[in-house]
């Protein structure tokens, strides 16, 4: 039985990741999840220098999901490099770093940063919609992402993920100005710009008004943008979104994504990326499946 996927040359041992920013590097899930079991870690977002984030509250609940602005808080390139590298290069999985930043010379400057290191992939976050200035921009204007995209292939020697915002009219637009500006894959979705009033408070759940929408409650739109995107373009898609159980992520995968993104469940049960690797054997055993390329985009 075959579990493994291959994407821009880089070959995973399954298509089970952990979504960008639900994981930190994996330090805090060690009792939880055996990263050496996982096809690649996602890092959260890196910019080029320590980030504060929002202000808070900047988490809040919903039906069937979670409201976050937490606004990409990091402590920027030099500590990543210097703390986090290291220790996800202890274990047996790839490693995916997630790049942020408010302009394009920022986002360069740690694709530059990271292009000697010994990473897997980059990918590039131009979809956060908790970031005032920059980020969202480029994720929702087709030509936009075609020049973000273009630039950053230029500087990097790793291949290049684009991440894209489900907050745009047609998402195979996105998806074709990102392979056309020479995008080695894409990742989608993220988060839904969603809001929440505290009817007793009277006032915003979050001090960031908007948040971006995760969870169970979005994985519907989810599936029906990687649908579309797999029929949109040829480049490989790592699909997520509300993915709770194997089930959610073979959902995924016959819908035309390469490899899947466990994100907010992680906070709900730590475990979960390890039930979703498991769950996955399991159905290609019962199914009769011997190689996951199988699945993938089966369904038409």
């Amino acid at each position: 039985m075959n579990t493994k996927v291959t994407i821009a040359g880089v070959e995973f041992k399954n298509p089970v990741m952990v979504a960008s920013g639900t994981f930190g590097s994996g330090q805090e899930y060690g009792e939880f999840a055996d990263l050496n079991k996982l096809g690649a870690v996602v890092t959260k977002g890196v910019a080029n220098r320590p980030w504060e984030g929002n202000p808070t509250p900047r988490v809040a609940e919903t039906s069937s999901g979670m409201l976050n602005a937490i606004g990409l808080q990091n402590p920027g390139i030099d500590v990543f490099v210097e703390r986090d590298i290291p220790f996800l290069q202890q274990y047996d999985t790839k490693i995916i770093v997630n790049v942020c930043g408010h302009s394009i010379e920022e986002y360069l400057d740690v694709v530059e940063r990271l292009s000697d290191e010994k990473i897997d992939m980059m990918e590039i976050n131009v979809s956060c919609p908790n970031v005032k200035e920059g980020g969202i921009a480029f994720g929702t204007r087709p030509d936009a992402l075609f020049e973000i995209t273009k630039e950053i292939k230029k500087k990097s020697k790793q291949p290049i993920i684009m991440k894209l915002s489900p907050n745009v009219t047609d998402i195979t637009e996105m998806a074709k100005a990102a392979e056309a500006a020479g995008a080695d894959a894409i990742s989608l979705i993220n988060t839904l710009t969603g809001m929440k009033i505290d009817i007793h408070r009277r006032c915003f759940a979050l001090a960031n008004k908007t948040g971006g929408l995760s969870g169970p409650a979005i994985k519907p739109v989810a599936v029906r943008m990687v649908y579309q995107c797999a029929n949109a373009v040829k480049i490989p898609i790592i699909g997520m979104g509300g993915i709770a159980n194997a089930e959610d992520a073979i959902e995924f995968m016959m819908a035309g994504a390469s490899a899947v993104a466990v994100g907010m469940m992680n906070f709900h049960n730590p475990y979960a990326t390890m039930e979703v690797v498991k769950g996955i054997e399991d159905f290609m055993q019962k199914e009769k499946i011997e190689d996951i390329k199988d699945i993938i985009g089966i369904v038409k």
